[in-house]
């Protein structure tokens, strides 16, 4: 579901990205609400049953990416190690109470991997 999102943001993109700003930025914010609703319907923290959180990760992670199989797979690989391994500050965000912190540590692994790729595309490795 976030590669199909991803590439419909992307392409939003092309045309405005004020636009996409705004709709990136109420996902974000929605998904947190559905994050700490999450958390109380399931009554534990960052229950595996909740993946809206991975999908606004990597819906900032392939931002304004081009909809290219090697970068779209790229952004899904580096997005994946980076919300595995939670580097710093990843986990310490994640310990937040409510939505935020589940989806906080998502969101920095997303600009972990969206830092990555500017750089990768700018060396034109990608």
């Amino acid at each position: 579901m976030a590669i199909p999102l991803s590439l419909a943001l992307n392409r939003m993109a092309a045309a405005s990205i004020p636009l996409s700003l705004l709709t990136l930025t109420a996902f974000i914010v929605g998904s947190s609400w559905f994050c700490q609703k999450g958390e109380e319907i399931f009554h534990e923290k960052d229950s595996s049953k909740i993946v809206i959180d991975e999908i606004a990760g990597f819906l900032l992670a392939n931002f304004l990416s081009p909809a290219e199989f090697k970068s779209t797979a790229a952004a899904f690989l580096i997005f994946r190690f980076f919300d595995i391994i939670k580097v710093f500050p990843a986990g310490r965000a994640e310990q937040i109470p409510g939505g935020v912190g589940v989806i906080l540590d998502d969101l920095i692994a997303g600009l972990y991997t969206f830092s990555i790729l500017r750089l990768l595309f700018f060396w034109s490795f990608l």
